[in-house]
């Protein structure tokens, strides 16, 4: 097989930040512009700025193994990385803008391409791609393999199940019952609906833990609440029973907009850290610094100044179920049971019996997804919420988001669970927007 030459842009290096080593023995080529890119990103207190200084730190290890003029090898089996600028006499494209930051990239890619060998640029932005095909040049999304193909594919952790009315009855009478044979393939830890085949009106919920073994029948937490919150449906029920199962010490909670999932994962975690029955030392809310607009850097004011306005939501939340009471949060937060910051900040810790909220997870790549659930120590719960709907990181997209990713990795797993939450209950406009908007 011929050998290629892989032209990565900066996108692809944030969002993998170990993507170099994914392409056997083929070459690497890294343009100089890309390393100007990242030399801006570096100063960021965010994720991406942790991922910019990550491969500049891999690049200049390279540095004491040859020269990335002329080349290294990166292993055994594996190809060479390059950094080269374009060629600036050659002849490139009309239209093609060399003051452009991207332009220059494909310019190095077309330089390459020359010498009669496979180029493919490799970018995790669409319009990257998109201006690849307008001048030939061949490209692809540095996660080639997504987790599902479409977002009406992703495991919802829900489904219907159609039973004998017999069965039913059965099961009322608590009766230790395993599922009849299916043809649909069902995941541990997944929520049922069994619905008689006699009359459709005619139902009953329950879990299901895995072949050969009885369904669970769900508890209705409707009746006391959690921390003074009733679950409104029945996935929310759902999730209450995930979030307060000690045995399922990671949970992905998927959904839009006012549909409840921070504030239920807040309220379980406050039950179980400073409720009657604790299990956990403390609670720790996290979320990724993803503007909308504006970057962290151009806000005035202190480290916590400018982290305020990304974790103000989290502390709205903690302060209602406190009652409104301001000061008793604040004096949780001095005693160190609850802490809330920015992900920048947790993900190189390494935390034992802790209940953990990462919230807006849609926002975080595989690799960094992966970076902060293996940071998680004996005894902790970690628990991901988010709407995949709603994206702000220009480097995922809604099948290749880490909230997505750990839904469809872990369903077989008995030590996960993952629920998607349909319904919005903040409000009727709220609701509505998310529909319509």
């Amino acid at each position: 097989m011929a050998k290629k030459t892989y032209v990565l842009d900066t996108s692809a290096l944030i969002t993998d930040t170990d993507c170099v080593n994914g392409y056997s023995n083929n070459d690497i080529l890294i343009p100089i512009k890309v390393l100007e890119e990242l030399d801006k990103h570096k100063k960021r207190q965010d994720l991406v700025g942790a991922s910019a200084r990550t491969v500049i730190r891999f690049l200049d290890s390279l540095r004491s193994k040859g020269s990335l003029y002329e080349g290294v090898r990166l292993g055994k089996g594996k190809g060479i990385l390059k950094v080269k600028s374009y060629d600036p006499i050659m002849n490139f494209p009309v239209g093609l803008d060399l003051t452009v930051p991207d332009h220059q990239i494909l310019a190095v890619a077309l330089s390459e391409k020359i010498d009669n060998r496979k180029v493919i640029v490799v970018s995790n932005d669409i319009n990257m791609r998109v201006v690849c095909d307008s001048i030939g040049m061949e490209s692809e999304d540095c996660n080639p393999e997504k987790v599902v193909e479409s977002v009406s594919s992703l495991y919802c952790g829900f489904t219907d199940i159609l039973v004998d009315d017999e069965f039913i009855d059965r099961f009322y009478a608590n009766e230790k019952l395993e599922l009849p044979e299916q043809k649909q393939q069902l995941f541990t830890n997944q929520y049922l609906m069994l619905i008689s085949s006699y009359d459709n009106k005619k139902t009953a919920l329950a879990k299901y833990i895995g072949p050969n073994q009885p369904l669970v029948k769900m508890a209705n937490f409707g009746k006391k609440g959690i921390f003074g919150i009733k679950p409104r449906n029945k996935e929310q029920n759902f999730a209450l029973d995930l979030l307060m199962n000690p045995d399922i010490p990671l949970v992905s909670i998927v959904g839009k907009a006012g549909c409840g999932k921070t504030m239920l994962a807040i309220a379980a975690g406050l039950e179980q850290t400073i409720g009657p029955d604790q299990k956990y030392s403390r609670l720790i809310v996290s979320r990724p610094v993803q503007p909308m607009g504006k970057d962290i850097g151009f806000l005035p004011g202190t480290l916590e100044e400018k982290m305020s306005p990304w974790l103000r939501p989290i502390q709205d939340n903690l302060q209602f179920l406190l009652g409104n009471d301001k000061i008793t949060l604040e004096m949780y937060m001095q005693k160190g049971v609850i802490e809330v910051e920015a992900i920048t900040y947790i993900r190189g810790r390494s935390i034992a019996s802790a209940y953990i909220i990462i919230d807006e997870a849609q926002n975080l790549s595989m690799h960094e997804i992966k970076t902060i659930i293996t940071r998680v120590g004996e005894n902790s719960k970690v628990i991901l919420t988010g709407d995949i709907e709603q994206i702000d990181n220009v480097y995922v997209d809604e099948t290749t988001n880490g909230l997505a990713y750990v839904a469809e990795k872990f369903k077989p797993y008995d030590l996960a669970g993952h629920i998607t939450l349909m319904t919005g209950e903040r409000s009727k406009v709220a609701t509505l927007a998310s529909k319509i908007l």
